[in-house]
């Protein structure tokens, strides 16, 4: 099932959180940054830092979406 990041842009937008804000603090590479604005998988421990950095749950950062190409 596919999955989008809308909702954590949307969050850090609301926070006046950066890209670079939330690799620094959360410990990750720009190439996280570059795979949540692509939709692509991310590991279950860099969902956990996001959000743990944020203060945020999980259903705050990504939600899935039926893909309409499936079915």
């Amino acid at each position: 099932m596919p999955v989008t990041y809308k909702k954590l842009f949307h969050l850090m937008i609301d926070k006046g959180i950066s890209n670079a804000t939330l690799m620094e603090q959360a410990g990750f590479s720009a190439n996280i940054i570059t795979r949540l604005k692509r939709d692509n998988y991310l590991s279950l421990e860099t969902i956990e830092k996001i959000c743990k950095t944020l203060h945020c749950g999980v259903d705050d950062v990504l939600e899935f979406y039926d893909d309409p190409r499936k079915g």
